[in-house]
């Protein structure tokens, strides 16, 4: 492993020494009258008194641009944007000034432009910052019409399994965010909210795989954090958009923006109807006694579900902003699962056959509200409050039947009601006290509470005889977190550095009750634990020569259990595999480095990632086995170390085609256990494995207003706990069309074409082996109907480019990364 992390850092140094190369020239572009940053302005370089480009870009979000790879001598840069007049400044390269900062450059609006622009522009799709990579997925054609899960499953160094985990770099221990907050989201019920959570509600996702001191620590592997779409523009805009799917699918949605100088609306409303199938085949062999257990499970069902969302910001002064926000999600869904058992034994009567049928509904609602109000004493320098209030709801029922020899031999029926509320309060300051110095600092108190209670009975009538007394339970789970947290950033030179601490304080009370604990008939077992630690991080970056930047970061992370994972109550969906939580887990920590190398020419881009983690009282699923069952829960069992590589590399080519290249190669190793549990032992070997994915997308414009996305996919043998993860692989597609000035658009895409979404997974338990395979969905072909309609105006921060700019930026790359290929 040690040999790995040094031939990781040879790696980057190498590539770094190899690539540094020219000089380079940045700034950033703001409004003279609102002094807003400007993005998609475009920025070209000629060299003095000639007219030719010779380099370009567009500027980011920020507003910031930067140009690379220029010899010695005297250049102009010239900044031009539809609304605005040219401006030009001169600058010169040398061997004493090989980085030029232009700082902050102000263009006015032209009286002169008036009346409507047609616009047509290709958005960066990939941006680097310093502790987190930016994904435009607006224009993500492949899953346009799908789910928030669709769109993940398109992000460099992101998974989604076959029920809706998602993992980050292998490791599913990651945290999941909508706009920043956790906005109800938790291991209990995330899969559910993002196969709902509609693909084209969404702006764009921050991939944070070490975040600072400022975010929260949950979340060994890093945050996801999904922002969705707002569209801050003058006038009004807004778009409708109508689909269907071979499934049986369909959707339809509106959304509208306003936005003035007074006032920023929004609003969004949209319905889904989703029909899905899945399937898992096993095989379990034991030694003692000599007995051979086939399964095999297909599972359908259906859902729908309204989602909506509004927002509104008011501008009560220059200097004084208040907002409210609203996001809520409500419908219901069904399930048929079915499994045929199979049972032989040595030396016994012919073969047992029975199977087990679950027919499942549910009612589910998700509300999450937020106000806010900021202040700005000056440019970058603001304190921000916001209070949010979030309660996800599901209340599910189901029955179990168990048939043998075409008669049925027992029945349940089960009442699973989740109730979960969540308060948030959040308070940011930021004073960028000049452009080398800025100091953040903060208060989160996140307060969540849970109740989840869970009836069984055994009659069809469901009637208080038929309670189950052994199978009742009622779930509480409350959870407190204070946090405060303070960063600082500055730079010496070339030296860019930020450190930061957060110190967190959080208690769990947790109770599962049994019937006998619930009517009090039997005191209940409380289980109360609080904890407090320190979460410092250092980030470190060196601008090298030619517009090469290395970055160097440590962050201490952890990962709580979350509420199920504590609840002791044992699921008797399948009754040879019964599942139970663990009320005495423990937290498991983390420590993170890493290591990056950032290139950027004019058509293509590389990052270089070297990371290592070390992992202290690992939560992992074991099995064991007591006659026929098959038990598993969560234990804190033991050490792990991770480290890997990871690249990406964008590539613009043709002008028309524009690739995203990923690949991350990781090496883990988790340590040996042994202990005892339920009168025997457990024990898993020390295990190591060395692993690697890669994913490719591919954005094409074609003529005649076409585009074209390809993505696949490829994810090598993995280790898991008590065994391994064989390869998968997969492949996407999306072709979008655009008609009548750009107003309307059909797109198709077809999901997992080559149906080869799988997921097999081989297990040594003592003298239990087993082997289970699992897919959801298959192959699937989607079309969607979009139209768009506004009036706009060229005024405030205006977010796109004209036609001529467009042909002109075709040449460029943006800042940290290189132009999309997705056609707006």
């Amino acid at each position: 492993m040690k040999r790995l992390l040094t031939t990781a850092c040879l790696l980057v140094a190498v590539m770094a020494c190899a690539l540094a190369q020219g000089g380079a020239v940045r700034g950033k572009i703001v409004d003279a009258q609102s002094k807003e940053a400007l993005e998609f302005v475009t920025v070209g370089v000629t060299k003095a008194g000639a007219t030719d480009l010779l380099k370009g870009t567009v500027t980011d979000i920020d507003g910031n641009f930067n140009i690379n790879g220029l010899a010695n001598g005297s250049y102009t840069l010239s900044v031009t944007f539809v609304g605005y007049k040219e401006v030009k400044k001169n600058f010169a390269i040398s061997a004493q000034s090989r980085n030029v900062n232009l700082r902050t450059i102000t263009i006015r609006e032209d009286s002169k432009m008036l009346g409507e622009v047609q616009v047509m522009g290709q958005r960066a799709q990939m941006k680097f910052e310093i502790d987190k990579k930016v994904f435009d997925v607006d224009q993500n054609i492949s899953a346009t019409g799908g789910s928030a899960s669709d769109v993940l499953t398109n992000i460099p160094s992101v998974e989604v399994d076959s029920e809706g985990e998602v993992s980050l770099r292998g490791s599913s221990s990651v945290t999941v965010w909508i706009n920043g907050k956790a906005s109800g989201l938790s291991a209990d019920n995330r899969g559910e909210i993002l196969e709902q959570l509609p693909a084209e509600t969404i702006q764009k996702i921050e991939v944070i795989t070490n975040p600072s001191a400022k975010f929260s620590p949950e979340g060994s592997a890093g945050i996801i954090n999904i922002i969705l779409k707002e569209d801050r523009k003058p006038g009004y805009y807004g778009s409708v958009q109508a689909g269907g799917d071979s499934y049986g699918g369909y959707n339809a949605s509106g959304n509208i923006n306003y936005s003035s100088s007074k006032l920023d609306a929004y609003a969004n409303m949209g319905y889904r109807h989703r029909e899905h199938e899945g399937g898992s085949e096993s095989v379990r062999e034991s030694e003692d006694p000599l007995m051979i257990l086939r399964q095999e499970g297909k599972n359908e069902g259906d859902g729908n579900n309204i989602f909506g969302r509004a927002g509104l910001t008011w501008h009560a002064t220059r200097n004084d902003h208040l907002s409210a926000n609203f996001m809520g999600m409500f419908g219901d869904g069904s399930r048929d699962n079915s499994i045929h058992y199979t049972e032989t034994r040595a030396f016994g009567p012919e073969p047992d056959r029975y199977s087990r049928f679950t027919t499942s509904g549910d009612d589910m609602q998700m509300m999450n509200f937020d106000v806010g109000y900021k202040h700005d004493f000056g440019e970058d320098h603001n304190i921000d409050f916001t209070l949010s209030h979030n309660v996800w709801k599901r209340d599910a029922q189901s029955e179990y039947r168990t048939v043998r020899d075409e008669a049925l031999s027992s029945y349940q029926y089960q009442e699973n009601d989740m109730e979960n509320k969540r308060w948030e309060a959040q308070l940011d300051y930021l004073n960028k006290i000049n452009e080398n110095h800025k100091i953040e600092a903060g208060y989160k108190g996140s307060f969540n509470r849970e109740n989840s209670p869970v009836s069984t009975y055994n009659d069809e009538a469901h009637t208080s005889d038929g309670l189950d007394k052994n199978l009742y339970n009622r779930f509480i789970y409350d959870q407190d977190i204070h946090a405060l947290y303070a960063t600082y950033s500055g730079r010496l030179g070339k030296l860019g550095f930020q450190v930061g601490v957060r110190g967190e304080y959080w208690k769990v009370n947790s109770e599962s009750r049994s019937y006998a604990q619930e009517f009090g008939q039997e005191a209940p077992t409380l289980f109360e634990k609080d904890y407090f630690s320190l979460f410092p991080s250092l980030f470190l970056s060196y601008e090298l020569p030619g517009g090469n930047e290395l970055q160097v970061n440590y962050t201490r992370r952890l990962q709580r259990p979350w509420g199920g994972q504590l609840n002791s109550f044992r699921n008797i969906t399948d009754s040879t595999n019964i599942s139970y939580g663990n009320p005495e887990l423990q937290p498991q920590y983390s420590n993170a480095y890493e290591l990056n190398y950032i290139k950027n020419w004019e058509d293509h881009t590389l990052s270089l990632s070297g990371y290592y983690r070390t992992t202290d009282d690992v939560i992992q699923r074991i099995r064991y086995r007591e006659g026929n069952v098959m038990y598993s829960t969560d234990r804190n069992v033991t050490q792990s170390q991770s480290a890997g590589l990871e690249i990406v590399a964008k590539n613009k080519l043709a002008r028309a085609i524009d690739l995203t290249t990923t690949v991350n190669l990781f090496y883990y190793k988790l340590d040996g256990f042994r202990f005892m549990m339920a009168g025997q032992e457990v024990t898993g070997e020390s295990d190591e494995d060395f692993s690697w994915n890669a994913r490719m997308m591919a954005n094409i414009i074609l003529p005649y207003s076409f585009s074209l996305q390809l993505t696949g996919n490829y994810n090598a043998r993995q280790v898991v706990a008590q065994g391994y993860r064989k390869a998968n692989y997969s492949l996407d597609a999306g072709l979008r069309k655009s008609f009548w000035n750009k107003k309307l658009s059909l797109s198709i895409n077809a999901r997992d074409i080559l149906d080869s979404r799988r997921w097999k997974t081989i297990t040594q338990t003592g003298d239990t082996r087993m082997v289970s395979e699992n897919w959801r969905g298959g192959r699937r072909i989607g079309l969607t109907l979009t139209y768009s309609f506004g009036n706009l105006t060229p005024k405030r921060k205006p977010a796109q480019r004209d036609a001529q700019q467009e042909a002109d930026s075709d040449m460029m790359d943006s800042y940290g990364g290189a132009e999309g290929g997705m056609m707006e």
